[in-house]
């Protein structure tokens, strides 16, 4: 990867998302001190009761990241003693963050950005500051990567959010609970996508959602999105990696996925922002073609094979 030297010091604020991985917890965070962020939020959940050693785990984490604060920066932390889960110690984090910072960008504990990330999403953060229909900056670049898009950076209709960057004034219309999913079931259901098997997808997450049986917060964003018909930056190059995929994570388990520890690039500034409508196209049906068909697919097939078994 080459070197990043960028032409300013870094102006936007960093929400570092932590909790009880200590070796991916070291390499996101000596991205962050390379990048010197002015503003620093750290915020990590509580320990799990039943979890034995959990609780040293946890305390390695923070002491670790306030033992190595080496730049001039103002400092604040969201230390829980008590474990709020996935879905409300992610949501109160972020909504203390945007209590705030009006703009900001925001890493979990496994996302490993390039340099350039946070000087990506800082222009990219203020030139769409004032665009309503622009909701999330990303470094995640799965669709354009593999449709080999050719501008700078391009929109998709998902929240990409293995490193990503936001507002205020987004945030503040975000719904963990999806109140109003019964009203607006069916225009959202079918405007998301032509595809049925994407449609089933994002019925039965929202409907899971609602019923409070998923422990997330991703999801709630995705359904702001598509109910605002609003977009997210995604850049040509992959600028963040998830290195998080194992049996420590909450989530991605599967350490052989494609997704998983992709090489990262850094950007050459300055950027174009040339945009391409036929770009948003193309990678919005890259996900559904790649994402929620197999998602749904394997639902399916989880679904039936459920059934041979109990009428056994």
């Amino acid at each position: 990867m080459e070197e990043f030297n960028p032409q300013h010091p870094l102006n936007t604020a960093v929400l570092f998302l932590v909790f009880n991985r200590l070796d991916t917890t070291k390499k996101v965070f000596e991205s962050i001190i390379k990048a010197k962020p002015p503003r620093l939020y750290i915020a990590a959940d509580g320990e799990r009761p039943n979890k034995k050693g959990e609780s040293e785990k946890v305390r390695a984490v923070r002491d670790f990241i306030m033992q190595n604060i080496d730049w001039k920066c103002e400092v604040k932390t969201l230390f829980r003693e008590e474990n709020l889960g996935c879905k409300y110690a992610v949501i109160g984090a972020i909504t203390w963050f945007f209590e705030n910072e009006e703009q900001g960008i925001i890493l979990e504990d496994d996302c490993l950005p390039s340099q350039s990330f946070f000087w990506f999403c800082e222009e990219l953060l203020q030139k769409y500051k004032y665009d309503d229909c622009v909701h999330l900056v990303s470094g995640d670049s799965r669709g354009p990567e593999f449709i080999n898009m050719q501008e700078d950076y391009g929109l998709c209709k998902y929240p990409m959010i293995w490193g990503w960057a936001s507002w205020a004034k987004v945030w503040r219309m975000y719904d963990a609970e999806i109140q109003d999913w019964p009203k607006l079931k069916k225009s959202i259901i079918e405007s998301v996508s032509t595809n049925n098997s994407t449609q089933r997808f994002w019925k039965d997450c929202f409907e899971k959602m609602f019923h409070n049986k998923i422990d997330a917060w991703d999801y709630q964003l995705c359904y702001l999105m598509l109910k605002n018909n609003a977009k997210c930056i995604v850049p040509r190059l992959n600028l963040v990696s998830n290195i998080g995929f194992g049996n420590d994570a909450t989530h991605t388990f599967d350490s052989n996925s494609k997704a998983s520890n992709r090489k990262i690039f850094e950007y050459s500034f300055p950027i174009n922002h040339k945009l391409n409508c036929n770009s948003e196209k193309l990678i919005n049906k890259f996900y559904d073609e790649n994402v929620f068909i197999k998602q749904s697919v394997l639902m399916s097939v989880v679904i039936k094979f459920l059934r041979i078994l109990l009428k056994k």
